[in-house]
């Protein structure tokens, strides 16, 4: 009798593991058509340049599964939008870079659609950019981390500067490195929504996003282990110099 019985447990718990292992491994693939139809998409003027890195590439920090949500249906969402305006009843700015038509739309309160639309594209190409497998860490000598010595005192300080304001941005939003063209120095900032630096006087260098769908499937509410991660182990310091110029 309880030699069944164990056999039936053995057997349950063989089943069970069996079918958790398949659920694991399918997260890990639904979301790569949306992938797929995102690096595969042409209507419309505006496109969604592929990813920089393999969607596994930047787990365990950003699971396959995030890769493929946030890319392939948000990233590709905003894209679709911006495109069917420029189409319909924005078609005046149909030949404008992705640039332009984020400053130009940002004056006209008329057009806050368009503007939320491009600047969700260029923020979120920028996002992918703005991360690498092995990054993270302390950036490279160069004129980079100086600026980091002068603006903010050490890396230390820095890093908890840039973690305090982006996990505590209100809702949706993102944290930024810039640089001020005014003050020529690097700022930390933290914009809701799709704000942005770009056309403010400010020049982007890096950036993490902070909408729940960057972080959600990973890491629940769990903001702060998700920002601190990519700092960590994910910034791409290359691209940030590169932007500082």
């Amino acid at each position: 009798m309880n030699r069944n019985s164990n056999s039936i447990d053995r057997r349950t718990a063989i089943k069970t593991g069996a079918a958790a292992v398949a659920v694991v491994a399918a997260a890990g693939t639904l979301a790569r058509p949306y992938i797929a139809r995102a690096q595969g998409q042409t209507d419309g003027p505006i496109k969604v340049p592929p990813l920089p890195y393999k969607d596994d590439a930047l787990a365990p920090v950003i699971s396959p599964n995030t890769m493929g949500f946030h890319y392939g249906k948000h990233h590709i969402g905003y894209a679709t939008a911006l495109n069917t305006a420029l189409a319909g009843p924005a078609k005046d700015y149909a030949a404008l870079s992705l640039e332009d038509i984020v400053k130009t739309s940002r004056a006209n309160p008329n057009r806050a659609g368009v503007f939320n639309a491009a600047a969700q594209v260029w923020n979120h190409t920028f996002y992918w950019n703005s991360m690498k497998p092995g990054g993270g860490g302390e950036p490279p000598t160069g004129k980079l981390k100086d600026e980091i010595g002068k603006a903010f005192g050490d890396f230390a300080k820095f890093k908890e500067a840039l973690a305090r304001a982006t996990i505590g941005q209100f809702a949706s939003g993102w944290g930024w490195l810039a640089w001020d063209e005014k003050d020529k120095k690097l700022v930390i900032q933290a914009t809701s929504n799709a704000e942005t630096p770009l056309g403010r006087g400010f020049k982007p260098i890096l950036t993490i996003d902070v909408w729940e769908h960057a972080y959600y499937l990973d890491y629940q509410n769990r903001r702060a282990d998700y920002v601190n991660a990519v700092i960590d182990k994910l910034v791409n310091w290359e691209f940030a110099e590169k932007n500082l110029g």
